[in-house]
């Protein structure tokens, strides 16, 4: 039985909807029967998009909206908009995301952009949306798209790491109040993806890398994990087996305990280290 708060004539909102992870969320939702709003900043991606979704639903159960999801101003604009097409929202995706690269040094306006779309984007819409949720009485659902960068925190993308980094501190938190909430059916989860091949990751490729998952493969474990009541969807992809990704996720946790240097995984002299722990089993 899929998860109870996707059924027909539910309302899913779906933040960076119009490509990639969000977008094959928001057919998926679609073809169960569920209203959906896509809102993305990029207006003529929002108008493919909604013309695409008209092949699997009926145009009347289709919103789109141009929203910086880094704005409280444009979240709230969204979360007012919902309720007045359809009454309200029983699905969240907060999937917003952006990775242009950076550096420790690098501009300021550059990180700043960075953490306002991946991470203010998650909290300004759990925040807005997450009360009224609570009020519609039912089963309800805030998924927050993470990252595992955001956990084993590899050198090279600083901003990237930071943001989704405190996309899953921010999740964990949610799920706790929610938890703790009298009366409250809405439950977060936070969505960890493995490699994708999106716009995100394409990187100038036009084919997909055999390692990779595509976005609808990625979207349909995570229905499976939902309905498993599974916080943590921690996707493999084809290169990656899960049993790795527990390794490096274990051996970032323990840079802390063992008090290592920190990213020791890709210091030379844990390189031995790491290797055995890994083939450890």
């Amino acid at each position: 039985m899929p998860h109870p708060a996707i059924v027909k004539d539910n309302v899913a909102v779906i933040t960076g909807g119009a490509s990639g992870i969000g977008f094959a969320a928001a057919t998926a939702f679609a073809c169960a029967g569920m209203k959906v709003c896509i809102a993305d900043v990029d207006e003529t991606r929002l108008a493919e998009a909604a013309t695409k979704l008209s092949s699997v639903t009926a145009a009347t159960n289709v919103m789109t909206l141009a929203v910086d999801v880094g704005t409280v101003e444009s979240v709230t604009e969204l979360e007012r908009a919902v309720r007045k097409r359809f009454g309200g929202t029983d699905i969240l995706m907060n999937n917003a995301g952006i990775q242009p690269g950076s550096t420790l040094f690098g501009e300021p306006d550059h990180w700043q952009r960075i953490i306002a779309v991946n991470m203010w984007g998650v909290i300004n819409g759990s925040r807005i949306f997450a009360p009224g949720m609570i009020a519609r009485g039912k089963p309800g659902l805030i998924i927050n798209t993470g990252s595992k960068q955001g956990i084993t925190t590899p050198p090279g993308d600083p901003a990237y790491n930071v943001s989704k980094a405190g996309v899953k501190a921010f999740t964990e938190a949610l799920q706790h109040e929610l938890r703790n909430t009298k009366d409250c059916h809405v439950a977060a989860h936070l969505l960890i993806p493995g490699f994708v091949f999106t716009g995100l990751t394409a990187k100038g490729r036009t084919e997909k890398p055999a390692g990779a998952w595509t976005p609808e493969q990625t979207v349909d474990f995570m229905l499976a994990r939902l309905e498993a009541g599974d916080f943590y969807i921690l996707c493999p992809d084809n290169d990656v087996p899960r049993s790795l990704d527990e390794k490096r996720m274990l051996w970032a946790a323990g840079d802390i305990v063992e008090n290592r240097p920190p990213l020791s995984r890709w210091h030379p002299d844990y390189a031995d280290a790491f290797k055995k722990f890994v083939e450890r089993g």
